[in-house]
């Protein structure tokens, strides 16, 4: 129901559970449990949850907003913690010469000393980048911040 929206809080360094095919007794016990904020366009599953946060908006932006309002200290850059696929740790990953170059990262940058992170769970690999700056971009301008 808010995947995008977990997606960005990953990238600003969040600890983000995505509820892919959980039943709703499920996804309350563990936010619960887990002493997490639950985001969800589900009035009845706000409603049950205590601390939920009922996002009315299909909008990403004003999802961000909203979130944004209720937790005012919401990072607002991105960083290079949390995997935005599967939110495992990212880890400061050392490239070696000799090593294999899986494509498309911009290796001629990595070796100038582009940091590259990988996933500690899913092995998927991160790079500061041009997708890196729109990203930024997008959520200053849902912050009402100037653009970078």
């Amino acid at each position: 129901m808010v995947g995008r929206l977990a997606r960005f809080l990953r990238f600003v360094g969040c600890d983000t559970v995505y509820a892919r095919g959980w039943e709703d007794d499920e996804i309350s016990a563990r936010a619960c449990a887990e002493d997490r904020i639950l985001l969800t366009r589900d009035r009845e599953l706000a409603r049950r949850t205590p601390g939920s946060i009922l996002l009315v908006s299909p909008s990403l932006s004003d999802q961000w907003a909203a979130v944004r309002a209720a937790t005012p200290n919401l990072p607002h850059d991105v960083r290079f913690d949390r995997c935005t696929e599967c939110n495992g740790p990212l880890e400061l990953y050392p490239v070696a010469e000799g090593d294999p170059h899986p494509e498309g990262v911009p290796w001629d940058r990595v070796a100038k000393g582009l940091p590259l992170y990988r996933c500690g769970e899913c092995a998927h690999l991160y790079w500061e980048g041009s997708h890196t700056q729109h990203i930024r971009e997008q959520i200053r301008a849902w912050a009402g911040g100037p653009p970078g």
